[in-house]
């Protein structure tokens, strides 16, 4: 399968700017089954006041972004994972938009909330993993990587990959996924932003990583970029790693603590 990760440079706050340019990007990754685009790639990231979010917050289904994403899912038989702010329920998410073929699909809220996001935004309370075919995708935004259990649910849930979301300023998660990949034996794709706003500059690197740990493409630091790389999803769901040993069986949920 076709798998794509788009790494662009948001203009802040001009979101009618940043849709035509990440239709333009999209264009290059046509060829693709799924796409990832970064974390609220439609706004960029460091808000400074919470009017800034609030006014470009938009319905998981009717707002523009998600109008957009649709028509091209739909035009290209493809599924597209996206960063964005998510007005629900009268509060602000930062939320991944998940639309395919068959129009919207979900809107998962980001769990796990990083720094000044927490003046800003409302954290959501459950992961997801949808089916496509058959295969099935766990979504994630950006700082949810931090957190092994993350990743550990999402691939007890039944994930083969993971579509990740990001905009990542710390160094760490590019290395630390091959890592994730292989203690849960899943694929991932994360889509890093590049560019700086108010002090933050973000590290760009987007990367897709096999479940065997195998980086198969990883970004460069400070430009744009679509890549396109051809992965099996579900390499990984064979969970033994000898003879003895198998992931998921050797795991003793009765000796760990998880509160």
């Amino acid at each position: 399968m076709k798998v794509a990760n788009i790494q662009m440079r948001p203009e802040f706050l001009d979101r009618e700017a940043n849709l035509d340019h990440a239709a333009r990007l999209l264009e290059q990754a046509r060829e693709a089954s799924i796409v990832v685009l970064p974390e609220l790639f439609n706004t960029g990231y460091n808000f400074q006041e919470k009017g800034q979010v609030e006014g470009l917050a938009e319905d998981a289904t009717s707002g523009p972004t998600s109008q957009m994403l649709q028509e091209i899912a739909r035009d290209r038989d493809q599924y597209i994972a996206a960063g964005y702010a998510e007005l629900y329920g009268g509060k602000v998410y930062n939320s991944q938009l998940f639309v395919g073929p068959e129009g919207f699909i979900s809107s998962y809220k980001k769990v796990h909330l990083f720094y000044n996001e927490k003046k800003f935004f409302s954290s959501g309370s459950k992961l997801e993993v949808h089916s496509i075919g058959d295969i099935n995708v766990g979504l994630m935004v950006c700082f949810d990587w931090f957190f092994p259990e993350t990743m550990r649910s999402l691939m007890l849930m039944g994930a083969d990959l993971m579509l990740h979301s990001a905009n990542l300023v710390l160094p760490f998660c590019p290395n630390a996924m091959v890592t994730r990949c292989v203690e849960n034996k899943v694929n991932a794709i994360t889509s890093n932003r590049v560019g700086e706003e108010f002090g933050l500059r973000y590290i760009g690197m987007s990367q897709i990583t096999a479940h065997d740990g195998t980086i198969v493409h990883r970004s460069p630091e400070s430009e744009e970029e679509v890549w396109v790389a051809d992965i099996d999803p579900m390499s990984g769901r064979d969970k033994s790693m000898n003879p003895l040993n198998n992931i998921i069986e050797d795991r003793r949920p009765d000796v760990y603590k998880l509160d």
